[in-house]
């Protein structure tokens, strides 16, 4: 059956789990974000760690996809990938971006901006020396966001790779961390009626502000 113009027009939903007050929210958006992040955990919903990255190229055209944080603290937020992707050139020429998490079964979203750069040598080696051998065997394997003939080279690929290194595969040049600074953070909880809680912090002079955005 083919969802028509007038279904999608007719699909609501209303968002009454919980809300977000300036007095139960924390001053420092990283509290606040891992504390949501653990509730997300902690209720078991599907990939609570999935994050959109959005970054935009140099004929100003914004492209997005789907990765997995792998780390988080005061410096910054974690994630890896292949440097020579859309993603790590776009990166390259404008290391700029943004990130989202959407906890559906939550109400939740969070966005986050801010400059990114490509974490320590050391850390992309820990990182990479912690994944599943065919994960490693991978980042070897795919060239990727460059077209291929078709599945058979990333087989091919992966199959040649494996014979070559077999159960230690050094981390490949291609391939590591990018680190994204936040100079910006959102945090949306769905609310009734559409009067949804939104709460924005941004660095001034070092020190984050917090304020209720409308929705």
């Amino acid at each position: 059956m083919v969802t028509t113009s007038r279904q999608l027009a007719e699909l609501r939903k209303s968002y009454e789990r919980a809300e977000l007050s300036e007095a139960a929210s924390q001053a420092d958006p990283l509290l606040q974000f891992e504390q949501w992040l653990g509730e997300a955990i902690s209720a078991q919903i599907p990939e609570p760690n999935a994050m959109t990255v959005a970054t935009v190229g140099s004929d100003l055209r914004p492209s997005t996809r789907v990765v997995l944080i792998k780390g988080c603290d005061h410096r910054g937020i974690v994630w890896y990938t292949n440097y020579d992707s859309r993603k790590g050139q776009e990166l390259a020429g404008n290391p700029y971006a943004a990130l989202q998490f959407h906890w559906v079964e939550l109400e939740r979203v969070v966005r986050i901006e801010g400059r990114v750069g490509r974490t320590s040598a050391q850390e992309s080696d820990a990182y990479y020396a912690s994944r599943p051998l065919d994960s490693r065997i991978g980042a070897w394997a795919s060239p990727q966001s460059q077209v291929i003939e078709d599945r058979g080279v990333l087989v091919k690929n992966a199959a040649r790779y494996g014979a070559q290194y077999l159960l230690n595969p050094p981390r490949p040049p291609h391939w590591g961390g990018f680190r994204l600074v936040p100079d910006r953070w959102e945090f949306w909880q769905g609310r009734k009626s559409r009067l949804h809680d939104r709460l924005r912090y941004r660095l001034d002079d070092g020190a984050w502000v917090r304020e209720r955005l409308a929705p």
